[in-house]
């Protein structure tokens, strides 16, 4: 048996569907080249049919990627399939995943249907998906509550249809590590032609077990494990990426297999995406929690200072964190700003040095000392002011105090226009909203609204992140600055931004949609 576990990172479809706000396409593309290089094996990108976003997301990724196979996920319905076809047929090589439950509860109470039907729909999907392109998977959701015979006759007909990977959920993170273990092996045992797949799992973590199940089912014999960055995902989330690479990393002695992960990008990925996603990363998160690395008690300390190994069993390097820190000043050269980016793990080109180490300058100035985290908080910045360009803050002025109201004065730009309006609320920061509600022609609602420390000290970057909605739709906008108003200023302008590009890409499709019939 292949002793390599292949990884296939679902954060772009299963993690996207718990955020409070849809990931843009160009944050999509920003979260696939980082998992990219992080070298996941498979991405599923989207669910094609689900929407015409998700469809133009899922195809931006398969034209970008190149060195992850591609893959979008369909319902067992041939419609669905063919929207996975049709969306990632831009791409030299990818992978239609199609799904239907196979659990009694599931069968019976959501379906409707007998078993034997819905075995002929998973055999259809999967024949029909072939026309399309040699590497099918198939997964027979709830399979974690399946009846054993179902699920081994499920099994063989799929691979009989064609299906080149078979995945074996635990959808609700119901079974315990042996009893998942156990189920993988009576696979092997007891489905005849299971040497011609791939077996995959996919376990979500409502009792917080998804990685230890999916752990199990390698024993086991599995060798693909669906997972997501920081572990996001539906309800409780999914097995989280990193610490299953990290478990097969560290434990390779006993388990015997390995992924093809970068190891030393886990660190950098898990701070974008937690960025972008705008779903903080708890300290006591394995692998990649604030303080995952971190010793306080004074026997440990003690232990550290004379062997590292003492009280750590993999190094902070190992997954990309620095331990060093360096005092970054507004005296430190550009040479140095361009050194920390690369001992953090950045490339070149994945920013601009002019850009950064000017915003850099302004802040050293600000707080005099510069932390590793706070230049990546600029970085952060940049990419997300990108985009930010129809709706701007020029200049604002909020006054508060211990009275009943505080009062903000904004002067704004729309496009090349600039309203200037002032208006009081019931704190700073509600007062410089409302004055930027007065410039603008639509209403909004903020629906959910956090400010929080980034850097180290007590002058640290405040980070504001805020979701607003708009016409049904929930949007993320984020801002970081010194000054904890301003940073929300930010947020609620990215924000404005976000619903801006929606209602272009909303007007580009009208627009077509008349172009079409005027042609017909």
């Amino acid at each position: 048996m292949d002793n390599k576990v292949i990884i296939f990172d679902t954060t772009l479809r299963d993690g996207e569907q718990a955020l409070t706000a849809s990931l843009s396409v160009h944050e999509k593309l920003q979260i696939a080249q980082a998992i990219e290089r992080l070298g996941v094996d498979i991405i599923e990108a989207g669910f094609p049919v689900s929407s015409p976003g998700d469809f133009n997301s899922v195809q931006q990724i398969a034209k970008t990627v190149k060195n992850s196979i591609v893959c979008g996920l369909s319902r067992a319905v041939e419609a669905d399939i063919k929207a996975c076809a049709d969306a990632l047929s831009v791409a030299d090589q990818f992978r239609i995943h199609t799904f239907i439950s196979t659990s009694d509860v599931h069968v019976q109470q959501k379906l409707r249907k007998d078993f034997a039907d819905v075995e002929a729909m998973a055999i259809h999907a999967v024949k029909y998906a072939r026309r399309f392109t040699d590497d099918v998977e198939f997964s027979c959701e709830d399979a974690g509550r399946t009846p054993i015979d179902n699920l081994c006759r499920m099994v063989e007909q799929a691979i009989k249809a064609g299906a080149t990977t078979i995945n074996i959920p635990d959808t609700v993170g119901y079974t315990l590590p042996h009893e998942f273990g156990g189920i993988i092996d009576t696979l092997f045992n007891r489905v005849p032609n299971i040497d011609q797949a791939v077996i995959s799992v996919h376990c979500h973590n409502d009792l917080g077990l998804a990685v230890a199940n999916s752990v199990a089912a390698v024993q086991a014999g599995a060798r693909q494990i669906e997972c997501t960055v920081n572990g996001i995902g539906e309800r409780a989330g999914n097995a989280s990426l990193e610490e299953a690479a990290m478990i097969i990393k560290t434990r390779q002695d006993l388990l015997g297999v390995h992924t093809g992960i970068n190891h030393q990008e886990i660190a950098k990925t898990s701070k974008l995406v937690s960025h972008l996603c705008n779903m903080p990363v708890q300290p006591n998160k394995a692998i990649v929690g604030g303080n995952a690395f971190s010793h306080s008690s004074g026997i440990h300390q003690d232990g550290m200072l004379k062997a590292s190994n003492t009280y750590e069993i993999m190094t902070p390097e190992s997954v990309g964190i620095s331990k060093t820190k360096l005092n970054l000043t507004s005296r430190s050269g550009r040479h140095v700003i361009k050194h920390r980016m690369e001992s953090l793990g950045y490339q070149e080109n994945d920013y601009d040095l002019n850009t950064l180490y000017q915003d850099f300058l302004k802040l050293a100035d600000k707080k005099g000392q510069v932390f590793d985290d706070d230049l990546e908080a600029l970085l952060f910045n940049i990419q997300q002011s990108d985009n930010q360009e129809h709706y701007r803050i020029e200049d604002l002025n909020v006054l508060s105090g211990s009275g009943e109201f505080a009062t903000a004065g904004v002067k704004f730009a729309i496009g090349d226009t600039v309203e200037v309006a002032s208006a009081t609320g019931n704190g700073p920061v509600d007062a410089l909203y409302q004055a930027i509600k007065k410039c603008i022609d639509f209403d909004i609602e903020v629906a959910d609204y956090k400010i929080s420390n980034k850097g180290a000290g007590e002058d640290g970057l405040g980070v504001a992140n805020l979701v607003v909605q708009w016409q049904n739709r929930k949007f993320h906008g984020y801002g970081i600055a010194t000054d904890v108003i301003e940073a929300s200023g930010q947020a609620f302008v990215s924000a404005l931004n976000a619903i801006y590009r929606a209602q272009q890409i909303k007007n580009i499709r009208e627009q077509k949609a008349i172009e079409k019939i005027a042609n017909i």
